[in-house]
């Protein structure tokens, strides 16, 4: 429990750190290439999302080894996207689904990322059981964090 304990203060001391000192794009190009990056690393978040929101609604297979996978890669991803969303592209005209608040509402936005990162950590310690309700129920967790930082952060 120490251990868990010790690494989430220095995981939430690492992601305020990385937000709060945001990089400010430098030009157009390097506005899009950082718009580019930080897509990339939601795509993947999505395409490992689809499948575990699949077999929690019944409409895919459950697969306790697929739902390990999803959720190691999810976790992982996790701990990227402070990395991704460090540069503001707020000042140019870039194709974005991102709201500014990312780089005005950092405290909040680093809150969110942590709760995936911990959601996710969860769905990964539960999916080892082998307890379908209880993995479903882990998984709802992980797409609820998803949702909350939508609900802040990405233009509908």
């Amino acid at each position: 429990m120490k251990l868990i304990t010790k690494a989430s203060v220095a995981f939430a001391l690492v992601l305020s750190t990385s937000i709060a000192n945001a990089d400010v794009a430098k030009s157009e190009k390097h506005a899009q290439k950082s718009t580019e990056l930080r897509q990339s690393i939601f795509s993947l978040l999505g395409s490992n999302m689809g499948p575990l929101g699949g077999m929690a609604k019944g409409k895919i297979d459950f697969d306790v080894k697929a739902i390990e996978k999803h959720a190691l890669r999810i976790n992982q991803l996790s701990y990227m996207i402070a990395d991704y969303t460090r540069t503001d592209t707020s000042t140019f005209n870039v194709k974005t689904d991102t709201l500014n608040k990312v780089w005005q509402e950092t405290d909040l936005f680093a809150e969110k990322i942590k709760a995936l990162n911990e959601s996710s950590a969860n769905l990964m310690k539960v999916a080892k059981t082998g307890d379908e309700g209880a993995i479903k129920k882990a998984i709802g967790g992980v797409g609820k964090s998803c949702g909350g930082c939508h609900d802040d952060f990405k233009k509908d």
